[in-house]
């Protein structure tokens, strides 16, 4: 049963193409790796990825800019 020919892996790849299209796939595969990412990560235990963290920096420094622009 866990066997897949050729023929079959084919065949699935052609109904996810049908179903989703060709713009979707690329987001969703990107969305799948994050997720296994994010699991891997949860599973060890660590917390927010440096990545994550240096990504939020950035819009804390454009908040306080953008709040003495203001007032």
């Amino acid at each position: 049963m866990g066997n897949f020919g050729l023929t079959e892996i084919i065949l699935i790849l052609l109904v996810v193409v049908l179903l989703f299209g060709g713009r979707k796939i690329p987001e969703l595969m990107k969305g799948l790796g994050q997720g296994m990412k994010e699991f891997k990560r949860a599973s060890k235990g660590e917390d927010e990825p440096e990545k994550m963290k240096a990504e939020e920096a950035p819009e804390e420094k454009t908040e306080v800019k953008a709040k003495a622009k203001k007032g």
